[in-house]
């Protein structure tokens, strides 16, 4: 008699806006799905752009389906505001929450409730983080 291990669920978040959607952004999410088997992606709203100080090129229901078309990403969630991550983490039950390594340290604070990994991205990309974290974390 054969024993078989149990397959362990293993989901992956990230978010982002998705905006110029290039082979960066391939690869990028080609990395999150070798750290899970569900790749979960919270693409930015467009009033979430907006606020971010990064109006979008391309609609939300256009990143979305480019998203949804790439075989690397299980699920696409709506990113309405920065405050979701703990509800959508529970919520999904992520293990690993990653994003690019320009954000270093920034999503430190959710370390008590997930895995947090920051992954380099491709060179000559523009993921500089949004002016509103820049001026927050620059003021005072």
């Amino acid at each position: 008699m054969s024993f078989m291990s149990p397959i362990r669920h293993r989901a992956v978040l990230s978010y982002g806006a998705f905006d110029t959607f290039g082979l960066q952004d391939v690869e990028f999410l080609r990395k999150l799905s070798r750290l899970g088997d569900d790749v979960i992606i919270g693409c930015n709203s467009d009033a979430l752009c907006d606020l971010q100080g990064r109006p979008a090129r391309r609609s939300f229901e256009t990143r979305k389906a480019m998203l949804e078309s790439c075989r690397y990403v299980s699920r696409v969630i709506c990113a309405e505001s920065h405050s979701q991550r703990r509800t959508d983490i529970v919520n999904y039950n992520v293990c690993v929450f990653a994003m690019a390594d320009v954000w270093q340290g920034a999503f430190d604070d959710l370390l008590d409730i997930t895995q947090v990994i920051y992954l380099p991205r491709a060179e000559n990309r523009d993921d500089r983080p949004p002016v509103s974290l820049i001026e927050n974390t620059c003021a005072g």
